[in-house]
């Protein structure tokens, strides 16, 4: 067995909406092709959870990539992720298979295959498997990369909202929204929140004098140079005092109820441990509140215990920690609801101000305090009383943290009643603290569980908003580049701030940020990542979706032009026209329920995708009596056709007629396929609501130069003869190319091409074929990159498609890109016509601009 190719999909892709893990594995013996009962028994023996080995519907045999795929969804499972999905699927190459599998960590899911795999070898091999083991590491791993409880009750409240978000860190760093609407978080700090006001809040002396000055009680208190200070200060506010860092958090280093100089000076050394300020404050009488707010409102309280055990009468203090920390609700971490105490030298020290020992058995009942200090973090529990809060105690909270600056903010209280105004009862404010744990208000050790998570994101993005940007999504065999310009040339026309990705680089509004194929999710999240885009254009290629997904979870809009049989097929296992609509459809399947499927009715393939999109469909044809445009608009929905040299769109009675001059582009309507094109973005620019001004102001001002769209029939014109420059790189783009060139005007044709090596034998043919029908003179070149062909090799098919051609009189062969071009120019003459297919985009386009140039000629279009 060979496993290989194990990668992330890290958004929607072609087998489920999750992210997974895909690999590849390859059974190479009988045994791994057909799996036996024998192997099944000892797979249950080693790991009794795994789950049935499915093939899918009935079909064929149960082999070793299905006892990988169920092994791998079902160690998640027991090692606490949420995940449901997987699937085995056979390539059409024998005893290859693509496994695929939900995760909810990437790296967690990683190590899930990994130990799967060697599970299914010891099952194999009748060897051994520590199951127990395996659990445990993915347990561990899970529990230190998964978002922490805080984080991940913010980031379920924005799911639950609609809101994207994506994870920055390892640790707890998200954002919220896309380009312009985003917005940031580290565990419960908010991006507005100044890192003065976290400042102010680390210095509890600075704290207390602010709200002092507020008119918030607080308890009186000064900072200390020694331990002796400390006791003089003790001395001046009343015992008992609480001795605590000046700058601190999680309880570290506080002692409290401090009554005795012995006691004073112990607490004094062991707050130095932590800080190096120490203050001595009044110890407020009553108990310990922890009230969090959220902007200007009140949200939670929790009444906090100290870490404690209650006497059986016959378990010691040791045991009945034991006890406690077996609960499945303590962990060591933050990862569950509570904490396991902390059984350490500062918890021998308490048991000792109170007469016991580890090993002393206290009285049943009797409650045994291990810490003074009640956080969580250090083993306290919580009880809920948010709605017991009285009115001027939650004013005074939202007081401190104003007064503070905090968004989202851990106002710490002590008193005896919360039902009762501070000021009654000698109670105060005693911390003030940023980025609070949100633990004891979600799950309570006793009460209600408060969705603070959602009061978060309400302070965030308020009246319901989604933080999303229109993003329209763009994919096809052919015209996904100029489409994609072209729209975000409308987009920009209306004002809008257009992020664009398409396979010549990234752009943000007009500037060049990244150049080369920029068609895939990486540069995708680039674009809406970044905070100056009101809307997002997106090529989406075939490659980045099988390679990692997509980079959105929703679209907008998404636009398929068509799907030709020439588009990489035989390559990542799509073989067919039919997987390629599979897969093109992905971004079909994930449009908003409010969004648009903008697809070419002209395409059969294409139509039948509007089956799965969740939102409306706007179809687009050239023929305005295509059956597909008739009843689509019999329906009254939207469409787009040509009719009387005008471009059509149409709704119900609502109609709007552009003339095809003026739609640059078009040529005048002599180009068949960038009016399809057009008709594309303006569909597409209609569906996010630009004006129909704007529409036709971007229309008439879209030139389809080699500035605006390099490599989209880009028109030149060279001592008389018209020269077109193209990246068309499969047959139907070479078919639509002839169509639209047999528009032109022409003494003699010529055309210069090339055959990408990663192409299907019959696809380099097919070129070469219809290419022989339209033009007398050929040049053929070898590209610089053969794509794992053969020297040569290439050529030789070109050669073989041109076999028996219709009007072709010249075939000549060129090694090099630039000759063939420089030869095809030098025996161009007045009236003539030449169309070259070029491979290196930018540069083939400067070459023949430096040749235009210095023929003294201007750029046609």
């Amino acid at each position: 067995m060979e496993v290989t190719r194990i990668r992330a999909l890290s958004g929607p892709n072609l087998w489920t909406r999750h992210t997974a893990i895909e690999a590849m594995v390859r059974c190479q013996t009988p045994e791994q092709l057909q799996l036996t009962s024998a192997f099944e028994s000892r797979l249950r023996h080693l790991f009794p959870g795994v789950g049935p080995l499915r093939t899918g519907a009935g079909k064929g045999h149960t082999t070793m990539a299905h006892a990988i795929e169920s092994s791998t969804l079902h160690l998640q499972i027991e090692a606490g992720c949420t995940v449901t999905f997987s699937r085995t699927t056979a390539t059409q190459e024998h005893g290859l298979y693509q496994v695929v599998v939900q995760n909810s960590v990437e790296e967690v899911g990683k190590l899930a295959m990994q130990l799967a795999i060697q599970l299914c070898e010891a099952a194999a091999n009748s060897g051994h498997f520590d199951i127990d083991s395996a659990l445990q590491n993915l347990r561990q791993l899970n529990e230190e990369i998964r978002l922490g409880p805080s984080t991940a009750s913010i980031v379920d409240a924005a799911i639950n909202r609609g809101i994207p978000f994506r994870r920055l860190t390892v640790g707890s760093m998200v954002q919220f929204g896309w380009g312009h609407k985003q917005r940031r978080i580290q565990a419960a700090e908010i991006d507005s929140s100044s890192a003065i006001a976290e400042s102010i809040a680390q210095d509890k002396e600075l704290t207390k004098k602010l709200l002092n000055a507020a008119g918030v009680p607080v308890p009186t208190g000064r900072p200390v140079e020694d331990a002796e200070d400390a006791w003089r200060a003790a001395q001046e506010i009343g015992l008992p005092v609480v001795v605590k860092p000046r700058d601190g958090n999680q309880g570290k280093g506080v002692a409290v109820n401090l009554k005795t100089k012995e006691d004073v000076i112990g607490a004094f050394n062991n707050a130095l441990q932590f800080r190096d300020d120490i203050m001595v404050e009044r110890y407020l009488l009553g108990s310990d509140y922890r009230l969090l707010v959220v902007g200007d409102k009140l949200v939670a309280a929790s009444r906090r215990e100290p870490p404690l055990v209650v006497g059986d009468g016959k378990l010691t203090v040791r045991q009945l920690v034991d006890k406690v920390n077996a609960d499945p609700r303590r962990s060591d971490g933050h990862a569950t609801s509570l904490t396991k105490i902390r059984f350490d030298e500062v918890a021998i020290n308490r048991l000792k101000e109170q007469g016991y020992t580890a090993e002393s058995v206290p009285a049943k009942g009797a409650r045994v305090i291990l810490r003074n200090n009640a956080n969580l973090s250090t083993g306290g529990t919580a009880t809920d009383v948010t709605d017991d809060v009285h009115p001027d105690v939650a004013a005074n909270a939202i007081m401190a943290a104003q007064m503070v600056g905090l968004d989202i903010c851990g106002v710490d209280v002590v008193c005896e009643s919360i039902l009762r105004p501070l000021e009654e009862q000698s109670g105060g404010i005693v911390e003030v603290n940023a980025a609070p744990g949100l633990r004891m208000h979600l799950s309570p050790s006793f009460g209600k569980g408060r969705n603070v998570g959602e009061a978060v994101i309400q302070a965030m993005f308020p009246d319901g908003d989604d933080a999303r940007i229109p993003v329209i999504a763009v994919t096809g065999t052919n015209g996904k580049t100029t489409t994609v310009r072209l729209t975000a040339h409308l987009l920009r026309t209306s004002g809008m701030r257009v992020g664009m990705t398409n396979t010549d680089g990234v752009y943000i509004q007009e500037r060049q940020i990244d150049s080369g194929d920029c068609s895939g999710p990486r540069s995708a999240r680039s674009v809406l990542m970044h905070p100056d885009v009101d809307a997002a254009v997106l090529e989406t290629a075939r490659g980045g979706m099988l390679r990692e997904g997509l980079a959105f979870d929703r679209c907008s809009v998404a636009v398929v032009t068509n799907i030709g049989k020439g588009d990489h097929l035989g390559l990542n296992y799509i073989s067919t026209v039919e997987d390629l609509a599979v897969l093109k459809r992905v971004i079909v399947q994930n449009v908003y329920k409010s969004g648009m499927g903008v697809l070419n009715a002209a395409d059969p393939i294409v139509v039948a995708m509007a089956a799965y999109c969740p939102g409306q469909v706007t179809f687009f044809a050239l023929d305005s009596h295509h059956p597909v445009i008739a009843t689509h608009r019999a329906q009254g929905k939207r469409v787009v056709f040509v009719e009387e040299d005008q471009v059509v769109a149409m709704q119900g009675k609502m109609q709007v007629r552009i003339p095809l001059s003026a739609i640059p582009v078009t040529l005048g309507g002599t180009i068949g396929f960038q009016i399809e094109n057009a008709m594309a973005s303006i569909a597409s620019a209609w569906a996010v609501g630009i004006s129909w001004d704007s529409i036709c102001a971007g229309l008439a001002t879209f030139i389809s130069d080699a500035r605006a769209v390099p490599g989209r029939f880009n028109v030149f014109e060279y001592k008389g003869a018209t020269v077109i420059v193209d990246y068309g790189h499969n047959p139907d783009a070479i078919k639509a190319l002839v169509q639209a060139v047999g528009n032109m005007p022409a003494q003699r044709r010529s055309v210069v091409i090339s055959g990408a090596g990663d192409r299907r034998d019959e696809d380099i043919r097919e070129q070469s074929r219809l290419i022989g029908e339209a033009f007398d003179d050929v040049v053929l070149y070898q590209d610089a990159c053969q794509r794992g062909r053969e020297d040569g090799e290439v050529l030789a098919l070109l050669r073989d498609g041109l076999k028996g051609a219709k009007r072709t009189q010249k075939i000549e062969e060129i090694r090099g890109e630039f000759t063939a071009i420089d030869l095809a120019l030098s025996k161009l003459g007045k009236g003539d016509l030449c169309l070259i297919l070029i491979d290196q985009v930018e540069e083939s386009l400067g070459h023949i601009h430096k040749r235009v140039s210095t023929s003294g000629e201007e750029l046609l279009v």
